[in-house]
């Protein structure tokens, strides 16, 4: 099951008492803010969920699965997030 950015308001407004309408406009200003930290080349970090950053992935020579043929990719930045302990642990208790 994926949950939607909908369904992230509807809990984050039920958990903070805060009209859907308000939570979401936090929400996106989150989005925002991170995605220019990032753009700026910054990384982030938020305790207990984990950092993201942009790593530089060099050109290489890939494979079009679709028709066999060989494909040049150029470099390019690519976001990158790593999980924080704490959330490493929530993910892998049983259930």
């Amino acid at each position: 099951m994926n949950l939607t950015k909908a369904e992230i308001v509807s809990k984050v407004a039920a958990a903070v008492g805060l009209t859907k309408i308000e939570t979401e406009a936090v929400i996106n200003g989150f989005i925002i803010a991170i995605n220019d930290s990032l753009k700026e080349g910054n990384e982030i970090e938020i305790r207990g969920l984990g950092s993201f950053r942009i790593i530089e992935r060099q050109p290489r020579l890939a494979r079009n699965p679709k028709t066999g043929g060989k494909v040049q990719l150029p470099k390019r930045r690519v976001p990158q997030f790593r999980p924080s302990k704490d959330l490493r642990k929530a993910v892998n208790v049983k259930k």
